[in-house]
Formats: structure tokens, C-alpha cells, sequence
């Protein structure tokens, strides 16, 4: 059972948060980034404080950029006064795995991000980082976005740095140092972990022994383990069990990044997949996964044929049965044919007059976006009950695929709300001290003193996602505003003008 009433009491809270932003900004717009956000408090919201424990009414004081009470304290002199009655209050959401690495860069309002209410993103997801960590910090530090950014060092990155275009085979001892001389560097520059994409062309080709003697000089540094592991399909028990070799032997926190089950051979299978883990968990070994709330997944056209023959058309033909043919393909991006973005494989093999193998051998060769419409809806609420998978949405700024602007509102609107899979405090809970405490960013993902006001006060009876899969950067309902460091950057359905966000390092 979901433990709230939905009460409708809107307009209240809607009105004073518009007052409370123009009496923070002083001119009738929203606050500067240089200026400092002062004092506040909510009052009236019912508190979602992240640990997953039930719903309370309380009042959260703010001052600066830091929650300073919680509980019934009035508010002082000075002090903005923000209505929460009819809405519920949570610690802003961490997104575990986001592409906006370059994004942000060009995108520093992040709309699609904080009308979600994230407040924090980790970039360098599978396996592909910024070259320089450090540089990549200061850059994120001196033009600020609305958001907090951490980011991962990568895998396929220092494998590169290290081998050029020599990559497609076993590292030798020599490299695999050279590398593990890069993560540390990583680490020491503000890396949260190291990630791997051990499904792409790049980390493919690199030994678990290799991933084992990288993650233990990230676990030297307290980091975590990423990882979009090497099969999600036929072989992904294997893959799992992969994962969890590296954590164990590695002395790291291991986690499954988009844990999913991808193709429908191994459809109905979760449950196989969550004993792997449960076991290892039994026996100690610090495993735990991410999941976004959709039945696609998102990638390059290559990540279908496993054996890496994209030219032999009975490989091409295995792999597309795999996933229930080209229907199920979709383009996001198809530069050589532009008339056939958005459209499925079989379409496209269809008007140009040749068979689905053909089409996908002919488009072998160029830079291809998918969507991969291949997933089972059992499976993905076997793993999202799990109280060791948490929420990530995989997408980020100027994303293609819905879950880059609808992830989290998704989850509390639609399986939270309508379908009953969680409740509201454990999907709190799984936004926000769940990967503060994976990535060790203390000060982040509670409503309690002392943590940064990183908030977002959303209406529990009308949260929903808005993007689809042909209007994919439509931004979500529901959620009222949403502080990072104590600066308003969400009210009246929109971005305001500051920019507090900073770069995140354990």
C-alpha cells in the first residue's frame, strides 16, 4: 500500500513558492547564482526523508546551503516561509548513471533533469569518462549547471589512453599498470568509481583480470564498481556472475548498472538473476544494481550481434530473432538515412525494398542509434523490488530515448502511484541515500541537519512522466520546485536563472 492520502491542495503551495522566489531574488525573477539563498523554511509538506522510513509532517529550515532543523520548529525572523500543505518534501534525486558528461557544457539550465527533481547526476557511465577527471571538475566548477555533477573515470577510456587502436585483444601486464596508474590518477582527482561497458566493442575485449586489478586500486580510493556488464541477453547469467567475481576479488562494491534482462530467450528469467545476487550478498559480497522504469534500453546498432560478425547474414539474422525481429528496433540516429529516424528496422527494410538482414548489413558500418523495444514488464518489477537496486534513468540532457526526461517522475507517478509495485518512502529512498551511500557523498540524499538543502517538493497525487518514445524531451508533471545548495533552480514550471550546481568528489 502507498502510505498517503493525495490530498489536492495545490494553489497554496503553488503561490507561495512563487513569492518566496521573487522575495529571494529581490527583483522579480529567480535567484543569481552568486548570491546566496538565505534563509527559508517549508512548512506543512509531508517529509520523504530519504531512509525509507514513513512520511511525517515536519518543518525543514534552511540557511545558506544547508538543512539546519527539521522537526516543528517555527520559523525565525528573516526567515522565507515556503507552504508545503498537500505536497510531499524529499531529498533532491541522485541520478547514478546520466550521459550528460559533454551535455552540460552546452546545457547548463538541465531542464529535463531538474524538472524531475534530480539535483545530482554521476557522468563517465559505461566505461567512457572524461580523459582528464580533474579538468573535467574545474570546467564543471567554473560554469556551474543547475545540477551537481560527480562522475566516474572510465575503463574503455584508460584502455584507450593506454593501447590506442590496439585494443581488440587481452592488455598485457604492462598496459593493465599503465592503466591502473590512470585510475588512480582518476581517483585522486575526484573520480566517485570506475565504470565498464563490457558489452561495447572496447571493454569487450578486456579479461576479467584486467577489470579485477582496476577496481582494486578504485577500492584503494573507497570508489565503486560500475558496470553495464558483458551480456544482458543469452549470456547474461554469465555476465552477472562476472560482475560479482570482480567485486569479490576486487574488495569493491560491485553494481549492475540498468540490470535487465534484454532479449526474449532469457524473458521470465529475473528470478534466476536476483538469487546470483542474493547469494553473493549471503556470502558478504557488496552487490547492488540500478534500474530505469522502461521496456526499451538504448545503444549503438553493433551491441545486437555479440560475435562482432555484422557483415555474415546468418549472425545479423540470430541476433535480430533474438529480440523479436526488426520491428523492435527503432533508430535514434541514422545519419545515411535520415528519412528512417524514429522509424523501426523493419520499416525501413521494408521501403527500401530488402530484407530486415540486408537492411541491418547495408547500415553496418555507420554511426547507428537504437532503441531496443525488448524488454518484459514481470522482470522489470522482479528487479525494481529488490531493496538492492535503485533508480537511474540511463539518459541525460538532450536525450532520445523518454527516460532522460521522465525517469523518476515515472516511477513515482506510475508504479509507485498507479501500480502499487513500491512504496513512497522505499522509492525516495532508492533516489536518494541509496546512491549517496554507494557513491559516499555523506552530505547528500537525507532531509536531516547538517545535509545539504538539495530538495524537491513534488505533488504525490499528480507526478507523472510526459516523455514518450516519439516526444522524447517532453518534461514531466507534478513536480513543484526543486532547490540545489539551498537555491531555487525549478518553480512555476520552469528553470530558473541560477546555476548553483557544483562538481561532487568524495
Amino acid at each position: 500500500m502507498i502510505p498517503l492520502d493525495y490530498p489536492r491542495m495545490r494553489h497554496l503551495a503553488f503561490r507561495s513558492l512563487v513569492i518566496v522566489a521573487l522575495a529571494l531574488s529581490g527583483r522579480g525573477g529567480a535567484v543569481p547564482a552568486a548570491q546566496s539563498p538565505g534563509s527559508w523554511v517549508i512548512t506543512g509538506a509531508q517529509i520523504a526523508d530519504g531512509t525509507g522510513g514513513p512520511l511525517r509532517a515536519a518543518s525543514v529550515r534552511v540557511v545558506g546551503d544547508t538543512i539546519v532543523s527539521v522537526g516543528d520548529a517555527a520559523p525565525q525572523a528573516g526567515d522565507q516561509v515556503v507552504d508545503g500543505r498537500g505536497l510531499v518534501l524529499a531529498p533532491g534525486f541522485i541520478d547514478v548513471h546520466n550521459h550528460s558528461t559533454d551535455g552540460l557544457a552546452g546545457d547548463r539550465a538541465a531542464a529535463t533533469q531538474v524538472a524531475q527533481g534530480i539535483t545530482t547526476v554521476i557522468v563517465g557511465p559505461d566505461g567512457s569518462s572524461p580523459p582528464d577527471i580533474g579538468a573535467y571538475l574545474a570546467a564543471r566548477r567554473a560554469a556551474p549547471a543547475t545540477v551537481n555533477v560527480g562522475t566516474m573515470v572510465g575503463h574503455a577510456t584508460v584502455r584507450t589512453q593506454v593501447m590506442g587502436d590496439d585494443y581488440r585483444r587481452v592488455a598485457r601486464p604492462d598496459e593493465v599498470a599503465r592503466m591502473a596508474a590512470l585510475v588512480d590518477a582518476g581517483m585522486k582527482a575526484g573520480a566517485l568509481g570506475l565504470s565498464s561497458g563490457l558489452e561495447y566493442v572496447i571493454g569487450s575485449y578486456a579479461a576479467t583480470d584486467e577489470l579485477v586489478e582496476l577496481a582494486r586500486v578504485a577500492a584503494r580510493h573507497h570508489g565503486v564498481y560500475i558496470s553495464h556488464i558483458r551480456d544482458e541477453a543469452d549470456a547474461v547469467m554469465a555476465a552477472v556472475k562476472e560482475t560479482i567475481a570482480i567485486g569479490e576479488r576486487a574488495g569493491i562494491p560491485a553494481q549492475i548498472t540498468h540490470i535487465k534482462l534484454g532479449t526474449v530467450g532469457v524473458w521470465g528469467k529475473a528470478a534466476e538473476v536476483v538469487a546470483l545476487v542474493e547469494a553473493a550478498r549471503a556470502r558478504g559480497v557488496d552487490v547492488t544494481a540500478d534500474a530505469y522504469p522502461y521496456l526499451a534500453w538504448q545503444s549503438n546498432l553493433k551491441v545486437l550481434v555479440p560475435n562482432k560478425q555484422y557483415k555474415d547474414p546468418a549472425s545479423v539474422k540470430e541476433a535480430l530473432d533474438d529480440v523479436g525481429g526488426g520491428r523492435n528496433i527503432q533508430f535514434t540516429r541514422l545519419t545515411r538515412y535520415p528519412q528512417y529516424q524514429g522509424k523501426r528496422l523493419s520499416e525501413a527494410a521494408a521501403a527500401e525494398g530488402i530484407s530486415e538482414v540486408d537492411f541491418f548489413i547495408r547500415i553496418a558500418d555507420d554511426e547507428v542509434g537504437i532503441i531496443g523495444h525488448t524488454m518484459a514488464e514481470p522482470d522489470l518489477k522482479a528487479f525494481y523490488q529488490q531493496p538492492w537496486v535503485m533508480v537511474a534513468s540511463d539518459g541525460g540532457v538532450n536525450n532520445n530515448h523518454p527516460r532522460g526526461a521522465g525517469t523518476f517522475p515515472r516511477v513515482l507517478g506510475r508504479l509507485v502511484r498507479e501500480q502499487g509495485w513500491l512504496t513512497l518512502p522505499e522509492a525516495i529512498r532508492k533516489m536518494t541515500s541509496f546512491p549517496a551511500d554507494r557513491l559516499g557523498l555523506a552530505d547528500r540524499g537525507r532531509i536531516a541537519p547538517g545535509k545539504k538543502a538539495d530538495l524537491v517538493l513534488f505533488d504525490a497525487a499528480t507526478i507523472a512522466d510526459r516523455s514518450t518514445f516519439e516526444s522524447p524531451r517532453d518534461l514531466p508533471t507534478g513536480v513543484r520546485a526543486v532547490w540545489v545548495n539551498g537555491t531555487p533552480v525549478w518553480q512555476d514550471g520552469q528553470v530558473t536563472a541560477a546555476r548553483p550546481g557544483r562538481g561532487l568528489a568524495r
